[in-house]
């Protein structure tokens, strides 16, 4: 046992179950919120993602950490992206903000193919237009010339 284990008392694993306990919680708050900025029951949810309402119910308490799957339905259920609750869930690395893509993947106006598919044509124009940047103050110098 280390020196903060043997002065608390925990073990390992009680530490990892803390941890594990932690993102379940934080997972789960942040659906209900979602859940309910939608305005959606939660049985209506268990409905639209294919999970039972005890699960359902569960996950949002925290009591259990559900798969990415699972993620999954209840982010088509709520009409958001996947990707939100892949991050808040620890499965996905989080990207560097991006005020353009955090509005896109929060609407909850537009389906997750609407907004994939908004996201890579704003992507396409980062790329496209990353070589101009670059050469940009060149081309203005030699029109000074």
């Amino acid at each position: 046992m280390t020196e903060d284990t043997r002065s608390t008392g925990d073990s390992a694993g009680d530490v990892a179950a803390r941890v594990v306990s932690s993102a379940a919680q934080d997972i789960g708050s942040f659906i209900r919120s979602q859940r309910e900025a939608a305005q959606v029951s939660l049985r209506q949810l268990s409905q639209l993602a294919g999970v039972s309402n005890p699960y359902l119910s569960q996950i949002e308490r925290g009591l259990r950490k559900p798969s990415a799957e699972v993620l999954g339905q209840i982010a088509k259920g709520l009409r958001m992206s996947s990707e939100v609750l892949y991050m808040r869930a620890g499965l996905l690395e989080q990207r560097p903000a991006s005020p353009v893509r955090d509005a896109v993947l929060s609407d909850v106006s537009i389906t997750e193919r609407q907004k994939q598919a908004l996201l890579e044509i704003y992507e396409s124009f980062r790329r496209e237009n990353a070589p101009r940047t670059t050469t940009q103050p060149e081309e203005q110098e030699n029109e000074n010339d």
